[in-house]
C-alpha cells in the first residue's frame, strides 16, 4: 500500500496503489492526511471507527475520504493511520478506523473537499490503483 501527492492546478491530488480494495483506499486517506500536514505525531490520538455505504467503487471512496474530511472538522482531528475493509456486494460498504490526531498538536493546511474531477479507481494487474484531486 502506497501513495504519493501530486500537484493539480490549484489543487492537490492523491494518487495511491493497494493490493485490495481496503488498502488502496486507506492509502488514500493517507494521502489526504499527507496533502493536510508535513509531520505527523507517532503517537497521540483516539481510535475512530467508520463505516461507509455506496452504490459504486468510486462513490465509495468519495463518501469515505469525505466522511474523513467531515469527521476532522467535527471532532478536530486529522485522521491518520488509516485502515479499511472494502465489502463489494450488491451495494459497497467500508468499515475502517483512523487515529484521530487532535489539531491542536499539528500544524495542518485546510483540504476543503473531495472532488470527482479525474477520480479513477481500476485494477491494474494484481493491484488496484486510485487517483483522487482534492479542493484546497
Amino acid at each position: 500500500m502506497s501513495f504519493e501527492l501530486r500537484e493539480h492546478t490549484a489543487d492537490v491530488a492523491v494518487a495511491a496503489r493497494g493490493e485490495t480494495l481496503g488498502e488502496l483506499y486507506a492509502a488514500v486517506a493517507d494521502g489526504l492526511a499527507a496533502a493536510m500536514c508535513d509531520e505527523v505525531p507517532e503517537h497521540g490520538g483516539e481510535t475512530f471507527e467508520v463505516t461507509v455505504h455506496a452504490e459504486s467503487r468510486e462513490a465509495l471512496l468519495f463518501d469515505y475520504l469525505d466522511e474523513l474530511v467531515y469527521r476532522r472538522d467535527v471532532e478536530a482531528v486529522l485522521p491518520v493511520d488509516n485502515e479499511a475493509s472494502v465489502e463489494p456486494d450488491t451495494e459497497w460498504d467500508l468499515s475502517g478506523s483512523f487515529r484521530g490526531v487532535p489539531l491542536a498538536d499539528v500544524t495542518a493546511r485546510e483540504v476543503k473537499a473531495v472532488t470527482y474531477s479525474d477520480m479513477a479507481v481500476e485494477r491494474d494487474g494484481e493491484e488496484w490503483t486510485a487517483y483522487v484531486v482534492f479542493d484546497v
